[in-house]
């Protein structure tokens, strides 16, 4: 359960209202700007405490007296004028409060931290993992209540994952997709040719397997789109179809290194971050496999917290899933702390949930 400031205290009821100076040009902040993180926010401003809007890290709070929003935005979109909020302390001193004790259980006395300890690192692969707890999460989140939003890379598609994660689409488990280009291509290929980058389901090459990619690529530029593809009966199964057919949004977000690239991604960076957004501003779940790329980007747009249909606030759940250690730690010191490790092979990841949530109905 979420636990709010306690606003009456006297340390908060004393504190002055939060200054706000003009931005004195596009995307240049006025001296002493606050710069946000992924903890709930509070700011002082006419005469209350307000949450601002989308929020999220790395970005700047904006109040907009005519509509009386309080907004947080990126630093590419302030635009001068804009009145940006300016303060350093973030305990409420300056009328920023940046809470990051909402979440927090209540201390047990009874369980206190060795100073000397095994197994003692936040992610390993040696350690245990509470998938049941992983499995609640899927199905409270399945509903119109919550937006279970999906970051996957390539290997999901390489590893056999692919099926799982057409039956997450076509079952409500996903609500929404962040990629980028190589997964829609990959996945496209193995829909019309059997192989991901000239690679059997078994493993094994085929003869020319390193061009199926891109006659995979030329076959949907072909038809115009993935889209049209689809719809031309020629693209009958994978995650572009399943994602297609059923009308769930995805953003393919394209890097220096496309093929192709497809259609539908969106080549450039900034517009690529909007659209991911759009998604991330929703999400109530997000499960990230195999992708440091996308996982550290939409991590930093990601706050710790969503506000759900009832008003009542609660975490995201996030969960990152890498065959290594590594990308689960570079996420989190990226800002992303409140992601959970798991740290196994994307294949054994979906295939073990999809068989569990089957069960569960």
């Amino acid at each position: 359960m979420y636990r709010e400031p306690d606003f009456s205290h006297p340390r908060l009821a004393a504190t002055p209202e939060c200054r706000f100076e003009p931005s004195p040009a596009d995307t240049v902040l006025p001296d002493g700007f606050m710069s946000t993180t992924n903890h709930p926010t509070y700011v002082k401003v006419g005469g209350r405490w307000r949450m601002p809007e989308r929020p999220r890290m790395d970005s700047h709070l904006v109040w907009d007296p005519a509509s009386e929003r309080l907004v947080v935005k990126e630093f590419r979109l302030v635009r001068k004028g804009d009145l940006v909020a300016v303060a350093v302390k973030e305990d409420g001193s300056e009328g920023v409060l940046v809470w990051d004790r909402g979440f927090m259980d209540e201390v047990d006395e009874t369980h206190v931290p060795e100073a000397f300890s095994f197994m003692a690192s936040e992610v390993s692969r040696e350690k245990p993992v509470n998938y049941d707890a992983i499995f609640r999460e899927f199905v409270r989140n399945r509903g119109a209540d919550g937006f279970i939003l999906w970051v996957i890379g390539p290997a999901l598609v390489h590893a056999r994952g692919r099926v799982a994660m057409e039956w997450m689409i076509h079952n409500g488990f996903c609500h929404g997709v962040i990629t980028g280009n190589a997964v829609a291509v990959h996945d496209v290929e193995a829909a019309l040719y059997g192989t991901t980058l000239g690679m059997r389901a078994d493993g094994l090459g085929v003869a020319g397997g390193h061009s199926t990619h891109m006659r995979a690529i030329n076959e949907v530029k072909k038809a115009g789109s993935i889209k049209a593809l689809v719809e031309a009966g020629q693209l009958t199964s994978g995650v572009m179809h399943a994602l297609t057919s059923t009308g769930t949004p995805y953003v393919l977000g394209g890097s220096i290194r496309d093929d192709g690239p497809m259609p539908e991604t969106i080549a450039s960076a900034l517009d690529a971050q909007e659209a991911m957004r759009e998604l991330t501003t929703q999400a109530t779940m997000v499960v990230m496999v195999a992708t440091a790329l996308h996982a550290i980007a939409v991590g930093n747009m990601l706050p710790t917290f969503c506000h759900r249909p009832d008003g009542s606030i609660s975490e995201v759940t996030t969960i990152c899933v890498d065959q290594t250690e590594f990308v689960v730690n570079k996420l989190k010191d990226r800002g992303t702390h409140q992601a959970f490790g798991v740290v196994t092979n994307a294949q054994d990841f979906m295939r073990l949930v999809q068989l569990e949530l089957q069960t569960r109905g």
